[in-house]
């Protein structure tokens, strides 16, 4: 009897003990609970600090954007200005001494300074040469002619200067382009006529 009060007392002390280590793993987790929620608390208002600070900065990237368009051809306006007041300058001295020399000299000195100011930004004017072979990203066909020098597909005549700002054309030239040589259709036709002299010889014989 006493042997099994004794077990019994022993069980329990056990119970207790096992009981008393439950407690204190529960109360471990809870802790690690308390600490990873304290943690993602603290992740959480980094992202949004940090979501904050990423609209800002998108916020002042689009107004320095717009700011740089709204002011991306300041420097060529500045550099025109000077070409605008040559202009002005050529008509008041025409207006005085109406000197058609003088502004015509005074013009084509101040189309050439636009000229130069364009291609400081890299807009450059090309002209193609006569003969050249049409190319349609470069060239633009306003009108067709025969020719009887220059090869079919080759340009003839050259309207108006093409433009390409750095390596990207913005305005093709406009020419006119040669359809096939005068003397190759004029031979043609001979050669017809004489086709129809010989069949009808042969008809006749």
């Amino acid at each position: 009897m006493e042997e099994f009060v004794k077990e019994s007392q022993s069980n329990v002390e056990n119970k207790k003990s096992q009981e008393k280590e439950k407690e204190v793993i529960l109360e471990e987790l809870e802790e690690q609970l308390k600490q990873k929620d304290e943690e993602i608390k603290q992740w959480k208002e980094r992202a949004l600090r940090y979501a904050a600070e990423l609209d800002n900065l998108k916020k002042a990237f689009k107004r320095e954007k717009e700011e740089y368009y709204k002011f991306a051809l300041e420097a060529v306006f500045k550099e025109l200005l000077f070409s605008i007041d040559n202009l002005e300058r050529a008509l008041e001295a025409f207006k005085q001494s109406e000197n058609k020399e003088a502004l015509k000299e005074g013009v084509e000195l101040t189309l050439k300074s636009i000229i130069q100011t364009l291609e400081k930004f890299g807009l450059k004017q090309f002209i193609p040469s006569i003969g050249e072979p049409f190319q349609p990203y470069l060239h633009e066909a306003l009108s067709t002619e025969e020719h009887p020098e220059i090869p079919d597909g080759g340009i003839t005549k050259v309207y108006q200067k093409g433009y390409k700002l750095h390596d990207r054309i913005i305005r093709p030239a406009l020419v006119c382009v040669c359809v096939g040589k005068k003397e190759d259709k004029k031979f043609s036709s001979e050669e017809t006529k004489e086709s129809e002299e010989k069949v009808i010889e042969m008809d006749k014989n």
